[in-house]
């Protein structure tokens, strides 16, 4: 394969991401016992905000307010502080996929690296300094910075200005989510590869052009 750049996501892509143990280790540290049934009653307004986020309805700084928004006036702390202390606690429940660091091993020297995230920006470089991995990337795109989220053409667009606008045909986006990931890229023109663990089917009018369970099965698909 003739790719001079592959973008990653990063969440559930190159790192495991487990809010609900997040969550549990923030509200430990507020002496709080956070159950499972408080973990799908905070999903069922967090997750319609990542949509209304990743279609350009809200803003990052509104999302990270209305999620914890009811907790933050029960518990007397604000929001701000409830984001900051969750990110924290990603920061330390979060490591690599397997495969990951094979993967961004055997790539490097090859081919540029980029990472395209709608995560926010404090959680994203913790991670990759404690992974030893802030230097492997080229360039890191987040959306709380650029102002614009996956699938929305813009982000790639300002990826595709920081890479000196290669051809669309060399570029390579790899994701777990093909709403905002696999779409983002076909709206953007380039190749998309789908990290699709679970075999879930693929939603209508989206068709990635590669499909993979596994990161190592990513690391044959592109060194058979």
């Amino acid at each position: 394969m003739n790719y001079s750049w592959i973008l990653f996501d990063a969440d559930d892509t190159l790192f495991h991401f487990d809010a609900y143990e997040g969550l549990k280790r923030m509200f430990a540290n507020y002496q709080i016992d956070f159950t499972k049934v408080e973990f799908l009653e905070y999903q069922k307004l967090n997750l319609p905000l990542w949509v209304n986020y990743q279609d350009g309805k809200i803003t990052a700084q509104q999302l990270k307010h209305r999620r914890f928004e009811l907790w933050s006036e029960e518990l007397n702390i604000s929001t701000q502080k409830m984001n900051l202390d969750f990110l924290d606690a990603m920061a330390d429940v979060c490591y690599l996929l397997p495969g990951a660091e094979e993967l961004l091993n055997t790539l490097q020297g090859h081919v540029k690296l980029g990472i395209i995230t709608n995560g926010f920006t404090a959680l994203q470089e913790i991670r990759l300094a404690r992974a030893g991995l802030q230097n492997m990337f080229d360039h890191l795109i987040i959306s709380e910075e650029v102002g614009i989220a996956k699938p929305d053409k813009g982000i790639f667009e300002h990826a595709f200005q920081l890479m000196n606008h290669p051809p669309k045909s060399n570029i390579l986006m790899v994701g777990d989510n093909p709403h905002s990931d696999i779409l983002g890229g076909m709206n953007a023109g380039i190749h998309t590869c789908w990290l699709n663990p679970e075999q879930k089917d693929v939603p209508e009018g989206i068709t990635p052009h590669y499909q993979v369970q596994s990161l190592y099965e990513l690391n044959q698909l592109l060194h058979p």
